[in-house]
């Protein structure tokens, strides 16, 4: 008999705290915030959803905070903003960041780490796929989590923002003799490398399509092109 699927968004679920003595403000506050599950609420929105006043929203959350009903979440779209979410939730990665934030901060010491073992990995092997980056991080478990492919992407691609690694496609000869022809790889960048494979076009490089928080770019934004240092740095190339 198979075991039913856990909804993600539950996971590590608290029992219901709904407290009976709760007054009508805070009940339609709590409703409010439950609504929207694991992604959270803005204090504003609470307002407009309710109709409530001002002064009766604030006293309300300070009440639901207290009775650990509520909790404040970092929202790393809008730091400035306090959002709210039940205590039975935990914050989903559009929320959160996923695995490389902590507490609303980029957790730079295990992207640094990780970087480190995948510049060691190359350097070792001259050349490797995306796959075979990621099954060497798996086999140290330097992470918590069950890393993915993607997330090792990411890592690399920074690396590759950082001249720190190349991007390149295996030619099948030399160091690619075991990758098939066409595959992408990548290699320590250095004068040597350069030369040992055909080096994507300047325009698959481009930062913005290597990004993976491209969807939270926008003007003015926490994330903008005029703020990226990576887009800064590659219009000053000279193609």
């Amino acid at each position: 008999m198979s075991r039913p699927r856990v909804n993600p968004t539950l996971k590590r679920k608290r029992p219901e705290t709904d407290s009976p003595d709760l007054v009508d403000a805070e009940r339609a506050i709590l409703n409010s915030i439950k609504s929207r599950k694991d992604l959270g609420i803005w204090a504003r929105d609470i307002k407009q959803d309710t109709k409530l006043a001002d002064h009766v929203v604030n006293k309300s959350l300070k009440s639901l905070l207290t009775k650990n009903l509520i909790k404040e979440v970092v929202n790393i779209q809008n730091k400035g903003k306090k959002h709210y979410m039940a205590v039975e939730f935990e914050p989903s990665k559009e929320i959160s960041g996923g695995e490389w934030y902590v507490d609303g901060n980029l957790d730079k010491e295990l992207i640094n780490v990780l970087k480190q073992l995948c510049f060691r990995f190359l350097r070792t092997q001259k050349v490797a796929t995306l796959e075979g980056v990621c099954n060497e991080l798996k086999k140290n478990r330097v992470v918590t989590f069950d890393i993915s492919n993607q997330q090792v992407s990411e890592i690399l691609n920074s690396m590759v923002l950082d001249n720190d690694l190349i991007e390149v496609k295996s030619t099948g000869l030399g160091d690619y003799h075991s990758i098939p022809i066409g595959t992408i790889c990548y290699r320590i960048a250095s004068a040597a490398g350069v030369a040992k494979g055909p080096r994507m076009g300047a325009f698959a490089s481009i930062p913005c399509g290597a990004c993976p928080r491209i969807s939270l770019c926008m003007p003015n934004g926490v994330i903008s092109p005029t703020t990226c240092v990576y887009y800064t740095k590659w219009l000053n190339i000279d193609f």
